[in-house]
């Protein structure tokens, strides 16, 4: 029995699986959680990046992008508060794992600068899961995680979409 699982797993990777090399860019929107989920109601991000294939089912890279979540405004009778977006640059490594022709899951990990006064950013991680919709186009469901110096934490669960620009050579 174990020889025709791995048969079977050989050939599940071994055949039709394709990495997704190239330029990245794409935007997610999501919703923040635990320390932040009071002060900001929604948060949107740009994402860039650039993937390199290490064979048919590994990807490693290098991306960026932007994270502004913007905050709530509370007005009452007592209390007038505006209080500032939450806005972040993060630089990371990206790995990403491709079980099937479909279906990706990974990580990017680094640092986020904060860009909004007060905010120094953190140590970045955002594991993703992501499933291809066309050649070249991608809707994915991640978690973004910043551990800020201040002892809070920058949480948020995301819906995003990513493009994939091919290499020329590899079309």
């Amino acid at each position: 029995m174990k020889k025709y699982v791995l048969v079977l797993l050989f050939a599940t990777f071994a055949t039709g699986l394709h990495a997704q090399e190239g330029f990245k860019i794409g935007f997610h929107g999501g919703l923040p959680i635990n320390d932040f989920n009071d002060a900001v109601s929604l948060s949107l991000g740009l994402d860039a990046g650039y993937m390199f294939a290490l064979g048919e089912v590994v990807d490693i890279g290098v991306s960026t992008g932007f994270i502004n979540g913007f905050a709530e405004t509370f007005d009452s009778d007592e209390i007038v508060a505006d209080l500032p977006n939450m806005q972040f640059l993060p630089l990371a490594a990206s790995v990403r794992i491709w079980p099937s022709n479909s279906l990706s899951f990974g990580v990017d990990a680094g640092q986020a600068l904060g860009i909004n006064d007060g905010n120094d950013g953190g140590f970045y991680y955002r594991p993703m899961l992501g499933y291809l919709m066309g050649a070249f186009t991608e809707v994915n469901l991640s978690y973004t995680t910043i551990n800020m110096d201040n002892d809070l934490s920058w949480n948020s669960v995301n819906l995003g979409l990513l493009f994939t620009i091919p290499n020329k050579k590899r079309l």
